[in-house]
């Protein structure tokens, strides 16, 4: 890990005064200093240039009879506008924030999975991007940033898509793509990363640092969070728990090796043990992996027999895949979210937690949670406006927390 400098400590505690206003609301300086742990000096040079830039504004002053009046200080919403993109293999959700991280506008274009072409993604991504824009009525000179998530390997600071297997790409230099044809401040990442931010800053990260944030649809990763910090590995790769072995030589997964969570967690794993459930099933015979987490949620309200069975040894899966992580990472928090968890988490986690204590160190098993993140709309989309809000800030010379694991 690189050497922190006196500018990454300035950084980060100025992290930690944006992540108490956005879990406190209106706070005093004095309530910003219990929350974040820094001393009440520190807190107000930080909030004095937060509000110097228009980030923080003095919500309302109060009087206690006693000494000076105290003024409560909030994130200014009106500031600038954001955007955060979510781009899977088969959809673009784009929504529209203000400062305070309040969405505004969400609007989704659907993206045909059997076509691969950056040019037709980008299309995609600058077509939802406007249409939430004219949704929520706001001109693009309000926008401050876009932030993107793009599946698979990506570097944000090289503004490269590394690899993403669906779609072949390798090496992709997608920020640049995307900066000409929005025409906007452009931030990428991938959704590992984007889902842990969300859970960090509106999530069970507001009590618990150690957090991690299971996504699940039609690719399986885990975003991570020790100490309160984002865990990215010098490449950016770090939650790839989708790509962790959980049968040895078992199915073949779509990043070319064999046996990986993916392969069983994943929406086309879970097709594919349906089909040996129950080959004639109906559920089996759906093109779209959309289309076939629907017909198990509705076969599920029904009690139909084969669909319990899937969803028990689809439990089975990630239980045991799930104690790799509880025992390698220790955290205190797992939360589950994603298309998939959306549609059938009502059985499936409840489930999986019925057999997590047996896949689990005893030591371990005994400090962590397991729930589906309650964490409100499209995390992926709000973690990537919340990037795109830091990368506003060091632009303005106000850089925001660092990442660990870097270097």
């Amino acid at each position: 890990m690189a050497r922190r400098t006196a500018r990454d400590i300035r950084s980060e505690s100025r992290f930690e005064v944006l992540h108490a206003l956005f879990a406190l609301g209106p706070s005093t300086r004095m309530e910003l200093a219990r929350e974040s742990g820094l001393s009440l000096a520190t807190v107000s040079t930080l909030t004095s240039e937060l509000i110097s830039e228009g980030v923080v504004r003095v919500a309302e002053t109060v009087s206690t009879g006693v000494g000076r009046p105290h003024a409560r200080l909030s994130i200014d919403p009106d500031r600038g506008r954001l955007v955060g993109v979510d781009v899977a293999e088969t959809y673009v959700e784009a929504t529209v924030f203000d400062l305070a991280l309040g969405a505004l506008a969400t609007r989704s274009v659907a993206l045909d999975e059997h076509v691969h072409a950056p040019g037709y993604v980008v299309e995609g991504i600058a077509d939802a991007v406007e249409q939430a824009l004219a949704a929520a009525g706001v001109g693009r000179d309000a926008v401050i940033g876009v932030g993107v998530s793009l599946p698979g390997q990506v570097q944000p600071e090289a503004g490269v898509s590394v690899f993403a297997p669906h779609w072949s790409w390798h090496d992709v230099g997608i920020h640049d793509l995307l900066t000409e044809r929005l025409r906007l401040p452009v931030r990428i990442d991938n959704p590992l990363k984007a889902i842990a931010i969300a859970e960090l800053w509106f999530g069970v990260g507001r009590v618990s640092r150690s957090i991690a944030v299971v996504n699940l649809g039609t690719g399986v990763g885990a975003g991570l969070a020790i100490g309160g910090a984002i865990v990215r590995g010098p490449s950016n790769n770090a939650g790839e728990w989708g790509h962790t072995m959980l049968v040895l030589d078992g199915r073949g997964c779509r990043c070319g090796r064999q046996g990986c969570v993916e392969a069983y967690v994943g929406a086309e794993g879970m097709v594919q043990t349906l089909a040996e459930i129950d080959p004639d099933h109906p559920a089996v015979a759906e093109h779209m992996q959309s289309d076939f987490v629907a017909a198990v949620a509705e076969g599920l309200r029904r009690d139909d027999p084969a669909l319990q069975q899937l969803v028990d040894r689809t439990a089975h899966y990630l239980a045991a895949a799930l104690g790799d992580l509880v025992n390698m990472v220790n955290p205190e928090h797992i939360t589950l979210t994603g298309w998939t968890v959306w549609q059938l988490g009502r059985w499936l986690v409840p489930a999986t937690q019925e057999r997590l204590e047996a896949q689990a160190l005893p030591g371990s098993y005994r400090v962590v949670t397991l729930a589906s993140s309650q964490v409100e709309g499209n995390m992926v989309a709000l973690g990537m406006a919340t990037f795109a809000l830091e990368a506003f800030l060091l632009e303005r010379g106000l850089p925001s927390r660092v990442d660990v694991g870097r270097g």
